[in-house]
């Protein structure tokens, strides 16, 4: 085990318009909050080398491991009763992209650490879930509406990070084309089966819709109410909600690059 990324980046072989390569803002001062040993070594990852200082500067998003092909995708949806035709995803924390609509593309400390633990916990109770490798300090304050709060980057893991918000993205643009590429990809990806139907477009729904509706009700079975499930939040991969450069994220850090449908798989 070491600190060599299996990267297949099948979502950066998609057309440009689906997403935006840039690489993480450096950020001054990485430190460890906790790294995820037993996922890590399910990933094929030396937890004890992501905890050294070269591995944190991966995790933190100053240092691209090789293989990786940083990008930030492109989604749309419903946010707070309206809809937004532009967000995107990228690693939770790392700086701004061209979907970050004036916000910083920071998170601060708080959210990164709710999100581990939460996540975590929904995996340990038989939940499907997104995981999280590992969460760092930045050494950098990120201003928030009270006042100077210390950043923190939080490294997302997920069978891939399509969303809901992905098809409505190019739904909202009329862009026919983009929306058969993407649902091509996402039923070789996640529900090859689909293929084999009369209308395969029409079982790929089908099976999204089930999936998530499973998801809701273990997240109900556990008194979990999520305010946004059929928003730009759901992803394909879970049926609910990514590792740096194989895709990763960064969410309600005054950013509007958030994360995957639940993931599609």
């Amino acid at each position: 085990m070491s600190l060599a990324f299996a990267f297949d980046n099948s979502f950066a072989r998609l057309p440009e318009g689906f997403f935006a390569r840039l690489a993480p803002t450096p950020v001054a001062r990485p430190g460890l909050i906790r790294v995820n040993r037993v996922l890590a070594r399910d990933l094929g990852l030396d937890p004890e080398a992501l905890a050294t200082p070269e591995g944190l500067d991966i995790l933190a998003g100053n240092r691209l491991p090789d293989g990786a092909e940083p990008l930030a995708q492109a989604y749309a949806g419903h946010q707070f009763g309206g809809f937004v035709p532009q967000l995107g995803i990228q690693l939770k924390g790392a700086g701004r992209t061209p979907f970050s609509r004036h916000g910083d593309g920071r998170a601060w400390i708080g959210p990164v650490i709710r999100e581990y633990l939460v996540s975590e916990a929904m995996h340990a109770l038989g939940v499907p879930t997104t995981r999280a490798l590992a969460a760092v300090t930045t050494g950098e304050p990120v201003l928030r509406e009270n006042g100077p709060m210390p950043g923190a980057v939080l490294t997302r893991v997920a069978a891939s990070h399509l969303r809901v918000g992905t098809f409505e993205y190019f739904a909202a643009r009329r862009d026919r084309e983009a929306l058969q590429r993407l649902t091509d990809y996402t039923i070789a990806r996640h529900h090859p089966q689909a293929a084999e139907a009369e209308n395969p477009a029409l079982a790929l729904l089908g099976a999204v819709a089930a999936a998530q509706a499973r998801l809701v009700a273990q997240w109900m079975a556990l008194g979990f109410v999520q305010p946004i499930t059929p928003a730009p939040s759901s992803r394909r991969s879970t049926g609910s909600g990514a590792m740096p450069g194989a895709t990763s994220r960064a969410r309600r850090s005054g950013t509007s690059r958030s994360s995957p449908p639940a993931s599609c798989r």
